[in-house]
Formats: structure tokens, C-alpha cells, sequence
């Protein structure tokens, strides 16, 4: 069973929000990073923003950075990537995704920068699609 449930996702016009949200069903503590990873067919999988659980910090990638916004609940097992001012280029397939990480390095940059290799665990995937 995937410990990880996405939903969320769907078709906007540009300039529009969506939230997707990625249920860790209590699997991830302070302990871990969520990354989210868009794919476009053709080209390779990009990631867009991570979180480390720890202390709630993250990173983006640049062409995201201030639309953006990747928050947890308070307990932990949820975790929303909220886009907004969407634009076309955003379309892809969305991905959350699980790395563990301990010691003083961890944090959203640090999880970022690990790369898809270092994550485990992946959630089904969910269609963003913006039209302009």
C-alpha cells in the first residue's frame, strides 16, 4: 500500500490557484523531507519545492518561487503545495514524495538539493492543467 494518497490537481486558467495535498497517513514525522516533482511528458522530471518536516522550512525552484507555497498540517501527516498565478508552463503531473533526513543539515534547501534519487517513497501523481 502507497503511503502516500495525492489529491487535488485539475484544470485552470491562467493566472488561477489549485492546492494538491499529499496524506502521509501518520508515515512521516520530524524526521523527514517532502519533495514535490513535476513531469512533463518528454522532458525530465523537475522538482519544484520541498519541505523538511522538522522545522517546516523549504525551497523552490525558481521559475515557482513567490506562487508557490508548500505547508504541512499541524500533525504532520499532510502536506499542501499551494499554486498560484498559474501559468501554462506549470502543466505537468504532480508528485509528492518522502526522503528521510536527520542531523544539522536538514531543512528545505537541503532537502531540495538531494535530488529525486534520494527519495523514497512517491505518491500516485495527480494532472495540473492551466490553459491560457
Amino acid at each position: 500500500q502507497n503511503p502516500l494518497v495525492q489529491s487535488g490537481g485539475g484544470s485552470v486558467q491562467a493566472g488561477g490557484s489549485l492546492r494538491l495535498s499529499c496524506a502521509a497517513s501518520g508515515y512521516i514525522d520530524s524526521s523527514f523531507c517532502m519533495g514535490w516533482f513535476r513531469q512533463v511528458p518528454g522532458k525530465k522530471r523537475e522538482e519544484v519545492a520541498a519541505i523538511y518536516i522538522g522545522d517546516s522550512s523549504t525551497h523552490y525552484t525558481d521559475s515557482v518561487m513567490g506562487r508557490f507555497a508548500v505547508v504541512q498540517d499541524v500533525d504532520e501527516t499532510t502536506v499542501y503545495l499551494l499554486m498560484t498565478s498559474l501559468k501554462p508552463e506549470d502543466t505537468g503531473t504532480y508528485y509528492c514524495a518522502t526522503a528521510s533526513c536527520s542531523g544539522p543539515a536538514c531543512g528545505g534547501r537541503h532537502c531540495f538539493s538531494v535530488g529525486s534519487g534520494a527519495y523514497r517513497y512517491w505518491g500516485q501523481g495527480t494532472q495540473v492543467t492551466v490553459v491560457s
